[in-house]
């Protein structure tokens, strides 16, 4: 008997058949990765919801993480101040160094000693700035890279290269790349989330934009500054229709744009806007509730300590628990850690707004047996030249007790998901201008953390415009060094 499809009949183009078949095979395919879901996480249980495009997946390769939590302290801070003590800057203090200062975006001049005080911790040993001392006590769970390196000393660029693997066109963040390949467990939350307390970051949106993925994978941007469920998301609840209602109401759009876009099938942004308003209906279940610090005991809150910063690592990990895959936390709106004057009185008012409740996150998920399967990450989009900034008119106010941006050199760490704790990696020179020993460029650093989650990073590729992208475009290797 002939199958084929009847054009005169059943009004099926050539279009209309091969659109059908291939939404039947993905079906097939996308129910082939929901029935091995599970396998590499035994302990995963996945909240019921629609099978979609955030169906928790499975890894291609074996994974040690299965979440991450990215603390991005934005505007850069100063590594040689923090994580990589350089006491030659002591010695050298006020005058050149006996070394060419290297470019980088505005003029400098003499060493610049670091005003905080460095000690060792834990059985590692590892020396750590007194800004970081809550922090430094779980030491020997850190992964210490001291040799990050990145392509230019601005902003702009340097956050677009950090989160999404290009400085200049647009391209998908790593959180959208990883919801894109693992999915999400908790179908009631965003599988991707980016907090910002105030408003935005330097370069917005574009820090967890989906690039050419479906607009589903995007991240979700919350102003973590609020408490009220309602500024904190808005619109979240309905106040005036019952959750019947709304469902009904939810149905008869669905099929009206489910009609429009059967004439308009290569409409990504139709379809990414219809499941926004199915994941905003089920928000209503989990929201509130993952959003709610007051329903943490006492002696957790007082463990992460007060103010805004404690408040969102302390939802961040919340999050993570009710399966949201991919969490950013960022410090706060522009660019905070910017210290082109007053760094000592800068730096020393930022860590004590996040120290505490980093510490306290890193001992949290170790006692709840969640470290040694979720990555945290801390760092910003570069770090700060080891020589003083010299006044510029209209930015540091004449003033000299600043530090420049440095892409050359700088620090970063991460913790659990499979990482070497209590480890040094590499090393930037003596003064702390630039990466020097074991180089680690962003690339290199997103290969690893894509490998810790259980991906190739060069096989790892979406097809658009004709070309395979990936988050590492051409470049990047893992450092192996760096896994446990």
């Amino acid at each position: 008997m002939n199958h084929a499809p009847r054009i005169q009949d059943q009004f099926l183009t050539r279009r209309d058949m091969l659109t059908r078949c291939g939404m039947g095979l993905g079906t097939l395919a996308l129910t082939e990765l929901m029935g091995r879901s599970g396998e590499l996480f035994a302990d995963e249980k996945i909240v019921a919801g629609p099978v979609g495009a955030m169906a928790a997946k499975l890894p291609p390769l074996p994974a040690k993480a299965k979440r991450v939590i990215h603390l991005f302290m934005n505007g850069g801070p100063s590594h040689v101040d923090t994580f990589d003590p350089k006491p030659q800057l002591t010695k050298y203090h006020g005058k050149q160094l006996p070394v060419e200062n290297l470019r980088t975006e505005r003029k400098t001049g003499a060493a610049f000693g670091s005003p905080f005080k460095f000690q060792k911790y834990g059985k590692s040993g590892i020396e750590v700035s007194e800004l970081f001392a809550k922090t430094a006590e779980c030491i020997d769970d850190i992964c210490v890279v001291r040799s990050m390196y990145a392509d230019v000393p601005n902003h702009e660029p340097s956050l677009l290269l950090q989160n999404c693997g290009e400085a200049r066109q647009v391209r998908p963040s790593m959180g959208s790349w990883l919801t894109y390949g693992l999915g999400t467990m908790n179908q009631n939350l965003p599988g991707f989330i980016s907090m910002c307390p105030g408003g935005y970051p330097i370069q917005e949106s574009q820090n967890w934009q989906a690039g050419f993925l479906p607009g589903i994978y995007q991240g979700t941007y919350i102003d973590s500054q609020h408490t009220d469920i309602q500024k904190l998301i808005e619109n979240v609840k309905n106040n005036s229709t019952p959750m019947k209602e709304q469902r009904e109401q939810l149905d008869l759009l669905m099929a009206l744009n489910q009609d429009h876009q059967k004439r308009r099938s290569d409409d990504a942004q139709l379809e990414s806007r219809i499941q926004s308003y199915e994941l905003a209906y089920r928000m209503q279940m989990d929201a509130a509730d993952a959003f709610d610090v007051s329903r943490e005991p006492q002696a957790i809150r007082d463990m992460y300590g007060e103010g805004t910063q404690a408040r969102q690592i302390l939802i961040a990990r919340r999050l993570l628990e009710k399966g949201v895959r991919f969490v950013q936390v960022w410090h706060g709106a522009g660019q905070p850690w910017d210290s082109h004057d007053d760094l000592e009185v800068n730096h020393r008012k930022l860590a004590k707004q996040c120290d505490q409740a980093i510490g306290a996150l890193l001992k949290d998920l170790k006692q709840r047996g969640m470290l040694d399967d979720t990555l945290v990450i801390w760092g910003g989009e570069f770090g700060r030249t080891p020589v003083v900034e010299m006044p510029t008119p209209g930015s540091n106010a004449g003033k000299i007790n600043g530090r420049d941006h440095n892409h050359h050199g700088f620090t970063m760490w991460m913790a659990g998901g499979g990482v070497k704790g209590g480890y040094i990696h590499g090393a930037t020179d003596e003064f702390g201008f630039a990466a020097v020993e074991k180089k680690v460029h962003i690339h290199d650093w997103q290969a690893t953390v894509l490998r810790l989650m259980g991906f190739d990073h060069e096989k790892f590729t979406y097809r658009y415009a004709g070309r395979d992208y990936r988050l590492t475009d051409v470049h990047g290797k893992v450092v192996k060094e760096l896994l446990a």
